[in-house]
């Protein structure tokens, strides 16, 4: 599932594309993608409006969209599931089977398309109101991170999936920070000490500023060598290898330590699985 860098990359590239274009009509072929708002309503809201802007919260993308004979914008909130991807193409090429909102904006569509319909392109926005800080909020510090810990008895590694914490971290870019912060995954979130809390803080903005600066995991690669102009995530031609190599714990079980040689281990916390150097993150 992408993560906060992955849909931070999709909204730098998407918003100069996007913002300011009058959306002419919309086409639903996956109802289910934008619930729980009927079809009816996300028609009647979209159709001739224009796209004011576009960002990011958590894991969310959110467009302002400001409907047509109206000074007042709306929120249009688009999450990827596990396999949706955004992206323009022309108007002249053929939709592909699995798009399941489009927006027609003239010469070009804006197609929403997932394979297993996990995603959501909706104007409800209830999910993005239950979201915590941004890692980077400057309201948030170790102080405060250590005091909402110190609520639970979760293990660090699945307290930290938590969204209503931190919003945008996921599943790869918890086992790095606290791989970079020292700490073992399976430690209790209400005993991390407010110095954890410090290193664990600054650890989880560090790998998500250095994801975002090469890429994200799954760098931008528009169109893999082809013609058709569209985005994908993929390697773009002419950039390094994957910043997948430089994560160092994550999906490396098995492969030293970068720090002490140690097999690099993997468990399975909440269903999800955690990679972790049992040397070097032994508190």
């Amino acid at each position: 599932m992408p993560e906060l860098p992955e849909v931070e990359v999709l909204a730098r590239h998407l918003r100069p594309l996007v913002r300011g274009k009058t959306i002419r009509a919309i086409e639903i072929r996956r109802p289910k993608v934008v619930n729980p708002t009927p079809t009816a309503t996300l028609r009647k809201q979209l159709s001739g409006s224009k796209i004011i802007d576009l960002s990011r919260r958590g894991k969310y993308l959110l467009f302002a969209i400001r409907p047509k004979e109206s000074k007042k914008s709306v929120l249009l909130l688009g999450h990827l599931g596990m396999t949706g991807r955004m992206f323009l193409q022309s108007n002249t090429v053929p939709l592909p089977k699995h798009a399941a909102v489009i927006l027609d904006l003239g010469k070009t569509h804006f197609v929403y398309e997932d394979t297993r319909y996990f995603g959501r392109f909706t104007l409800d926005s209830s999910s993005v109101e239950k979201l915590g800080p941004e890692p980077w909020d400057e309201r948030l510090t170790a102080e405060t991170l250590q005091r909402e810990l110190r609520k639970s008895r979760q293990p660090i590694k699945v307290k930290l999936l938590d969204q209503t914490l931190l919003a945008g971290v996921g599943n790869i870019y918890a086992s790095e920070a606290l791989f970079r912060a020292g700490i073992s995954p399976r430690r209790a979130a209400h005993k991390i000490t407010l110095p954890q809390a410090e290193h664990l803080l600054a650890s989880v903005r560090e790998v998500l500023s250095q994801a975002i600066d090469g890429g994200s995991t799954i760098p931008l690669n528009f169109g893999a060598g082809k013609s058709d102009g569209l985005f994908y995530f993929g390697r773009q031609l002419g950039v390094q290898d994957f910043y997948a190599e430089r994560l160092r714990v994550y999906d490396r079980a098995g492969k030293p330590c970068a720090k002490c040689n140690t097999s690099i281990k993997r468990i399975v916390q909440a269903a999800r699985s955690t990679y972790y150097c049992p040397t070097c993150q032994k508190s």
